[in-house]
């Protein structure tokens, strides 16, 4: 199961996160177009590979085994992967 990026991101988009992702699964990156507008970063599931190195970067604790996603922020399930269909 891929992980997931919830609402602690919303309006921080802390890169970190970007950097020790093995697979390039995290976006969008400060390097593309669309950063600035988006309002969170999110996670490809059909690429993450599901290795968690992105979990201990986060600063603000937003991203979670999609098991371990708390109740409330179930939603992010298909945010996430609604971006990567776009």
């Amino acid at each position: 199961m891929p992980h997931i990026i919830a609402e602690p991101c919303v309006n921080t988009k802390d890169t970190a996160c970007v950097a020790v992702c093995p697979v390039d699964c995290i976006h969008p990156t400060k390097d593309e177009p669309t950063f600035a507008e988006a309002t969170q970063l999110y996670i490809d599931p059909d690429t993450c590979i599901d290795c968690g190195l992105c979990v201990d970067e986060c600063p603000v604790k937003a991203i979670f085994p999609e098991e371990d996603l708390p109740e409330e922020w179930k939603a992010y399930i298909e945010t996430n992967a609604q971006y990567f269909t776009k």
